[in-house]
């Protein structure tokens, strides 16, 4: 109950729940895998938000990443390989009472998902989007991912990778309806909360990108920014991640103006240092789902007849 508190009360009549309440299995990632990290930040998230777990949806296409449904204690769905998105859109078109988590991996999104991807950009319909980069395709055992670093040598690059990597928070940004984009990094898990906090406010498509550390395939990528404080920097600003002492403790800060898309396209270009914080927000850009809403409710009958009917098409008839 200690535990519980640490996060605001509920109000009166919500049952206060715990940590472990939003937990389920224990996760079969490598050991300092940042995935951790990031489970932990939306498992408080919950604890904090007092969400009805029967209310949560969690989807995930293919990869480490996408195993995120089978450790939240809340409904979910793991789709195809880079199919989260089209499948979190069906469920936010049909169910607008839900609150939609997404995890996807650097392969998962910026690859097979990549049409995917920028199609629900333009959407921006309400979910929060959490995109695993750790520059690998790690479940399928060190392949390069468009994210991966050039030179990197893999099972499918050996003697080095020879392009330059796709960066996903400038190709979010050139979207048309972009409404909000972050980056987190996941040895930094109160930035990444906060990050993940202003995500889940935000009405529209949240995208957050995290860089993700794997220590099985790719255990030094990110260790020249973990280990020299300098070469991170903390985005500031009275509508993103608010400029306080502790900040400042851990990296320098820059004050930015996230509705300034150009400087956002700008901050987002650069690698080194690594910006961390809220790059751009538009909260007047409309959602697609509420552009598309029927004010006809349809009722569980008639959707029954609707996949009758369409099942009735392919039915097989034998003769005895």
């Amino acid at each position: 109950m200690i535990e519980a508190l640490t996060g605001s009360l509920p109000p009166a009549g919500v049952e206060v729940r715990t940590l472990a309440d939003y937990g389920k299995g224990v996760p079969r990632w490598c050991d300092g895998c940042g995935d951790n990290s990031i489970l932990a930040a939306l498992q408080r998230l919950c604890r904090d938000e007092h969400l009805d777990r029967e209310k949560v949806m969690c989807v995930s296409g293919i990869g480490c990443s996408s195993r995120f449904p089978h450790y939240m204690n809340t409904y979910g769905f793991h789709s195809l390989h880079g199919r989260a998105l089209p499948v979190a859109e069906g469920i936010r078109i049909r169910r607008p009472d839900l609150t939609i988590f997404v995890n996807t991996g650097d392969g998962d999104c910026c690859s097979i998902g990549t049409s995917h991807w920028i199609h629900a950009i333009r959407y921006n319909m309400d979910m929060t989007v959490m995109m695993h980069d750790n520059g690998i395709y790690g479940l399928t055992k060190m392949q390069a991912s468009p994210t991966s670093p050039i030179g990197l040598k893999t099972n499918t690059s050996p003697r080095g990778a020879v392009l330059k990597p796709l960066n996903p928070l400038v190709t979010t940004l050139g979207v048309e309806n972009v409404s909000f984009v972050a980056q987190a990094v996941d040895w930094l898990p109160q930035l990444s909360f906060e990050i993940l906090s202003q995500a889940f406010h935000h009405k529209g498509f949240s995208f957050i990108r995290i860089l993700q550390r794997c220590p099985n395939y790719l255990p030094k990528l990110f260790d020249p920014w973990v280990k020299e404080r300098e070469r991170t920097f903390v985005l500031v600003n009275d509508r993103g991640i608010p400029d306080r002492p502790e900040i400042r403790e851990l990296a320098p800060v820059l004050e930015h103006d996230p509705s300034d898309i150009h400087r956002a396209r700008e901050i987002a270009s650069g690698t080194d240092p690594v910006p961390v914080g809220i790059l751009y927000r538009n909260d007047e850009v409309p959602c697609y789902e509420d552009l598309r809403r029927s004010e006809r409710v349809v009722t569980a009958d008639e959707v029954r007849r609707v996949l009758d009917a369409e099942f009735d098409k392919f039915s097989v008839k034998t003769s005895l």
